[in-house]
């Protein structure tokens, strides 16, 4: 009989979320018993979460989390922040011990914000600027990686089981409005820390299921807007046009969930003319950005979540709603066992994006 680690699971894999539209923090919980049901999607090789909203007393400033396999890129990186940022706090996560947890780097947080005078020097916004510090760490500092970097927010992600991952990281001590959650199953690439999910830049934060055929077209394009992927997995390269496509060139979610989910031609061929000629704007004017291969990804952003499948719906995503509480999962159990007694529960089709936003007045 083949054993786990012997065998290929292309859908294997799980991502789990949990948004509050009233703005409502809870700790996490719920989110690890989520991610636990659907345990033997994973083999251990990878777990993480992102949080929205558990910095209340640092908000206004940018709070990155890193890892260091050495002393020495510690020191070259906090040299590096020391001349770029001011940094108001900074520790080490705190952390507990688990036994299969094992080979950690060391993991520090920051609190800072852009030097003024460097700020006005660069001549850039302030999240561009913040975006290409981090961007610039991670490609030219041996040793260190900035993994979360956004306000009011934070990513916690390991080698591990989830559920373990979350233990480690003592996530019952934080409140947040939006957890999202994956556990990995590495199909192509490496189980490293820096390679487990959730990947982030700023705010935007992703967890995906599935798989990226359309990896070395979407990296070769988005790399000449400045990004940098080198990290090991195609998921990356869905932050990186999220980003883009949202930040730097104004779209919403639901725009840019039709670029990277475009509906085939010969759907917008069926379309009315006003359709046909937004989608075929689209396809042609970002077609390297078009993202192709089975997926189901959770993209996390300040306010608000986006979950999105692939157009023919090759993997597997279930929403529950109750009150003002949205659950989004690869698994309906996953789903019921932290809330059995939905409103309402729905599976959304190929290419159709389930975006949900805080309330007015919670956003405020």
């Amino acid at each position: 009989m083949l054993r786990e680690g012997q065998v290929r699971i292309p859908a294997g894999c799980a991502i789990s979320g949990i948004f509050h539209r009233d703005g409502t923090r809870e700790d996490g919980t719920r989110i690890m018993q989520s991610i636990k049901v659907m345990h033997d999607r994973s083999n251990g090789l990878g777990g993480g979460f992102a949080g929205y909203g558990i910095y209340p007393e640092y908000k206004d400033y940018y709070a990155l989390h890193v890892f260091f396999d050495t002393q020495e890129a510690r020191v070259a990186c906090e040299a590096f922040l020391d001349r770029h940022f001011d940094i108001v706090n900074l520790s080490k996560i705190p952390t507990r011990r688990h036994p299969r947890i094992v080979d950690e780097p060391m993991i520090w947080r920051y609190f800072v914000r852009p030097l003024h005078v460097k700020l006005e020097a660069s001549q850039l916004d302030e999240r561009e600027y913040v975006a290409r510090c981090v961007i610039r760490v991670n490609d030219q500092i041996d040793g260190a990686y900035i993994f979360s970097s956004g306000k009011n927010m934070g990513v916690f992600k390991a080698v591990g089981y989830p559920e373990d991952v979350g233990a480690f990281y003592r996530l019952e001590e934080y409140k947040a409005y939006c957890w999202t959650c994956h556990g990995r199953y590495p199909t192509n690439t490496p189980g490293w820390w820096g390679g487990a999910h959730p990947f982030a830049l700023l705010d935007t934060t992703v967890v995906h299921n599935g798989e990226i055929s359309s990896y070395d077209a979407n990296r070769r394009a988005i790399e000449m807007f400045g990004y940098k992927c080198n990290l090991q997995t195609d998921t990356e390269v869905i932050t990186y046009i999220v980003d883009y496509l949202g930040r730097k060139l104004g779209m919403t979610h639901e725009e840019i969930a039709h670029v990277i989910a475009a509906p085939f031609w010969q759907t917008i061929e069926r379309m009315d003319e006003e359709q046909k000629k937004y989608y075929t704007y689209l396809r042609n004017a970002f077609s390297s950005l078009l993202i192709t291969g089975p997926f189901s990804i959770m993209v996390g952003f300040d306010g608000g979540l986006m979950a999105l499948n692939d157009r023919l719906k090759l993997r597997s995503l279930v929403v529950g709603e109750q009150g003002d509480t949205v659950y989004l999962a690869s698994e309906e159990s996953a789903i019921r066992t932290i809330a059995p007694d939905l409103d309402r529960l729905y599976a959304p089709r190929g290419g159709e994006p389930v975006i949900v936003t805080l309330n007015e007045r919670s956003a405020q």
